[in-house]
């Protein structure tokens, strides 16, 4: 009995009602819908389950994939010798008020803001549209975003002027070496499309949004025109990672790709959008091979023709 299956036995000892998937493929978790089987998927439902399973794996000494809505994951084909969480069943919202609460979020109440509580694995176009429900302002810029929360803090994820940074003040996580600790907005280490979970063997549990209080007209207003914006933009009819590439320190990839005459270009089912060159996407048949050969060939000829390396901002998994 190998490893991975003695860890999933003393998982399901600790945890018996836990749902795991055996030879699960990828594909059918993320928006690529590319990827291979793994060798076993489980799906806590609490944070309280997740800090076991994490506890379990890192006594067997295992490092899992943490994965959400897997919308920048880009998976081999092949079958992948892998424990995956998917933490999508942890999606509680929670407003919280100021009776009753602690002294800052009291004081963030009188202030005009508020505070939410969420778990990591909520989508992040829920979690906007429950602040617009509730007339917080500040998180418009995510509502199109289709990753969750846990992944939208571990890159810092953003979008028209918009970061995580600017509104998240706190987060809980998993350490194999700590356990459970909690984490100051600073703490985060937040930076372009990256955070301190970018480089640690961290998983983040849950985060603390601040919102200020706003008019709901208005807000709605902004979402409806950014998401208008998105559907102009980008191909969203088509499986992608959204965003391949980071925004260089000069410039931005779309226009560097298409200086270089990529738009469009093809390799088996993979294509750089006609829509927008920052998207690499399936047009219904790619495999892995055919993304990747699509990025490797971008990357040179971006490089080539402008002196700029391309870094991506998907997560290859193989």
């Amino acid at each position: 009995m190998d490893v991975i299956t003695r860890a999933t036995d003393a998982i399901k000892q600790k945890i018996p009602n836990i749902t795991l998937k055996r030879d699960e493929p990828l594909r059918y978790h993320t928006s690529f819908k590319i990827g291979g089987p793994v060798r076993v998927m489980l799906f806590p439902v609490s944070p309280e389950d997740l800090v076991k399973i994490c506890d379990i794996f890192s006594e067997y000494k295992i490092s899992p994939l943490i994965m959400g809505n897997g919308s920048n994951i880009l998976a081999d084909d092949k079958m992948l010798d892998l424990a995956v969480v998917n933490t999508s069943g942890l999606s509680v919202m929670e407003l919280l008020g100021a009776e009753g609460a602690s002294g800052g979020n009291r004081n963030a109440a009188m202030s005009g803001y508020r505070d939410i509580e969420v778990y990591a694995g909520a989508l992040l176009s829920k979690l906007a549209v429950f602040a617009y429900e509730n007339g917080l302002t500040g998180l418009e810029f995510a509502h199109g975003i289709p990753g969750t929360v846990g992944g939208a803090v571990v890159m810092n994820a953003g979008a028209y002027g918009g970061e995580m940074k600017d509104v998240i003040i706190g987060t809980t996580a998993y350490s194999k070496e700590t356990g459970e600790f909690s984490l100051t907005a600073e703490e985060n280490m937040f930076s372009y499309r990256n955070s301190r979970f970018s480089q640690k063997d961290e998983v983040v549990i849950s985060a603390r949004v601040r919102l200020q209080q706003g008019n709901k007209e208005i807000i709605k207003q902004k979402m409806d025109e950014l998401s208008a914006r998105r559907r102009e933009s980008q191909p969203l009819d088509l499986p992608s990672g959204g965003s391949t590439f980071k925004r260089p320190k000069e410039g931005y990839a779309a226009a560097l790709i298409e200086q270089a005459g990529l738009k469009g270009y093809k390799i088996g089912g993979a294509q750089v959008s006609n829509k927008h060159s920052g998207f690499i996407v399936n047009t219904g048949s790619a495999t892995f091979s055919d993304i990747m050969a699509v990025v490797e060939h971008v990357q040179s000829e971006v490089f080539k023709q402008s002196g700029t390396q391309l870094a991506l901002e998907i997560k290859i998994v193989r």
